[in-house]
């Protein structure tokens, strides 16, 4: 059971094969694509990497897209163009291999990366607009529990959250939103508040495959078509219809 993750949902665009459980290859995206362009957000341009590390991925595995059992995708929340890119991207594989397909909530996945300590964790994802994507999880041995839902609100209130449910204990905050308000995670839980940017820790894509596996594993798989973005809030297009 090889199963190919992907994720474009977060900032940093990731690729991976996961085999078991165990990443048996994993591609991480970096700077602009290749022509140079980084997307409007500054963000790297998900739409021109995500194929090429696709490609180095398999081929450094010397494997073709036949000997993979399964994809699975980020569906979100997480950047609405970054979302919408990983899904035709995976719908587009799906339906030239007929390959089962699985989507995968972001927030679980990021929390999935964490593999070396046991407690709560919360990922924390830059929603821009003064506002981020988070959920808490507590993690025990291999198993990850949901704390809370996804949101998506001022970090004040997260931070505060997670105040009121960790008590005196350490919380590790891991994405980019950590880099953006930790002053203000410090400033209300001091030293029980712990950051990463997720350094050092496997790929959201990674984890995305492992989340995976096992639903693939007992056919537990999504229709392909009507498979859509996790978004949390309205996007520009529909609030401008709207107004």
């Amino acid at each position: 059971m090889l199963i190919l993750g992907i994720d474009t949902a977060t900032t940093t665009a990731s690729a991976a094969l996961v085999e078991g459980g165990k990443i048996i290859g994993e591609e991480i995206g970096d700077g602009p694509g290749p022509s140079g362009h980084s997307s409007p957000n500054g963000r790297a341009n998900h739409a021109e990497i995500l194929l090429p590390l696709i490609d180095r991925l398999l081929g450094r595995a010397g494997l073709a897209l036949a000997g993979i059992s399964g994809l699975a995708v980020a569906i979100g929340p997480g950047s609405f163009t970054g979302l919408r890119i990983g899904l035709s991207t995976v719908k587009g594989l799906a339906y030239g291999s007929e390959l089962p397909v699985v989507g995968v909530p972001t927030l679980p996945a990021v929390a999935g990366r964490v593999n070396d300590r046991e407690g709560f964790i919360c990922p924390f994802l830059d929603a821009r607009k003064k506002e981020v994507y988070a959920a808490l999880f507590y993690r025990k041995g291999e198993r990850l529990e949901r704390v809370t839902d996804d949101l998506v609100c001022a970090p004040e209130k997260i931070i505060e959250a997670v105040r009121c449910l960790v008590e005196n204990g350490p919380c590790l905050f891991i994405g980019d939103a950590t880099r953006t308000y930790a002053n203000v995670i410090k400033e209300r839980l001091g030293e029980r508040g712990l950051l990463t940017l997720g350094e050092g820790y496997p790929s959201t894509a990674s984890s995305v495959a492992r989340l995976a596996e096992e639903r693939i594993r007992r056919q537990e798989v999504d229709p392909v078509g009507p498979l859509v973005p996790l978004y949390l809030r309205p996007s520009e297009a529909e609030l401008r219809k709207k107004s």
